[in-house]
């Protein structure tokens, strides 16, 4: 027996002019987004009189790149941030894994007040979040620095870290667990050969996400600093006499790492995703 498909009534029938519109609309977030970075890649090839960065163009040079490192107080703040980024990433992933099963996967006492505890830290201005993290380490008489900087960076991290690899675990069939167990896995087992390689997709991009918050953080680590200087902390404070171009030439360091970074995980998903 066969059936025929009536065709979409043309009020379904997408709109070329709103295809238009719609694509018209992307590209210009995309530009509007990228081009302040586009005009500081360019602008690090521009001559910089005084050692200072000229927004009119002067001429070609790629002497900026030969002394990227020449500042050893900016480059000391970028060691400083690396740090920082990549050590509470990965201590907010690894936290937060954990976390994130429990909240996705049981009910116990005090869930509901668990996520409303992460939706504040998310959802909270980051004043707020700085002032109350500078109170807490006043109250403990520690001294602030690099340390103070480094929990303060995990605090913020962490509820980020939950909510993206929660969105993963909840993705997830329940019965690939339980199917472990009916071959005799017990749940450790089960948990590192079928439920870990399914989530470490999640795992990643939380790691991502809370190295790139955290590399660029301003206002929070202001409070918490004391006399240790971040990268975004070096520059704020170089704005008010003239940024160098090794400013430009690092933050285009960063962005083309962060690019790699995300070329990387796009090509390793699609190898996961291809057809055996």
């Amino acid at each position: 027996m066969s059936t025929t498909v009536s065709p979409l009534p043309s009020a379904y029938k997408p709109s070329r002019l709103g295809e238009r519109i719609l694509a018209c609309f992307t590209w210009a977030m995309i530009i509007y987004t990228m081009l302040p970075i586009a005009v500081m890649v360019v602008f690090s090839f521009n001559y910089a009189p005084a050692g200072r960065i000229a927004l009119h163009w002067l001429h070609f040079t790629i002497a900026n790149y030969g002394d990227a490192f020449a500042i050893q107080d900016l480059t000391g703040a970028l060691i400083h941030s690396l740090e920082v980024a990549i050590g509470s990433a990965v201590i907010s992933s690894i936290l937060g894994t954990p976390l994130a099963l429990a909240l996705a996967r049981y009910r116990f006492w005090g869930k509901s007040a668990t996520d409303i505890v992460i939706f504040a830290d998310i959802a909270a201005p980051a004043v707020v979040v700085g002032s109350s993290l500078l109170s807490l380490f006043l109250a403990l008489n520690l001294p602030r620095g690099l340390l103070t900087i480094f929990i303060a960076h995990i605090a913020f991290n962490l509820a980020f870290a939950v909510v993206v690899i929660r969105a993963r675990v909840s993705g997830l069939d329940g019965a690939l667990d339980r199917a472990a167990a009916d071959l005799g896995a017990p749940p450790w087992v089960a948990f590192w050969k079928v439920t870990f390689p399914l989530i470490l997709p999640g795992i990643v991009g939380a790691c991502m996400l809370c190295f790139m918050l955290s590399i660029d953080d301003l206002i929070i680590t202001t409070f918490v600093a004391g006399q240790t200087l971040t990268f975004p902390l070096w520059v704020y404070g170089a704005v008010k006499v003239g940024i160098p171009p090794q400013v430009f030439v690092l933050s285009t360091f960063i962005f083309t790492g962060g690019v790699v970074l995300a070329l990387i995980n796009v090509a390793v998903s699609h190898r996961r995703q291809a057809p055996v």
